[in-house]
């Protein structure tokens, strides 16, 4: 089943970020994700919204989303980013 992998970032440092940002797509990749959406604009339809950026990343099973971020790959990626921004990250079931 398809899964969704959901990251709300808040940036604090974008040159400290640019590093996370050149290797972290090779990694999805790698486990066979698609990028989805990167950091676009966000127009909210209802509600409030804020302004963290929102990243969306198609993985092909729960089991493959989860290889991919607890790969020693991206544990080594999520160091560039300590201190960069924060991240709130979630997987989410797509319909069968």
């Amino acid at each position: 089943m398809t899964v969704y992998v959901i990251l709300r970032i808040t940036v604090h440092d974008p040159d400290k970020l640019k590093a996370y940002q050149k290797v972290a797509p090779a990694i999805i990749e790698q486990y066979e994700g698609t990028l989805l959406a990167r950091g676009g604009e966000v127009v909210s339809l209802e509600g409030s919204t804020d302004n963290r950026r929102t990243v969306i990343i198609e993985f092909p099973t729960m089991e493959k989303a989860k290889s991919f971020y607890r790969s020693p790959e991206y544990t080594d990626a999520i160091l560039l980013r300590k201190g960069a921004a924060e991240f709130e990250v979630m997987v989410v079931e797509g319909f069968a």
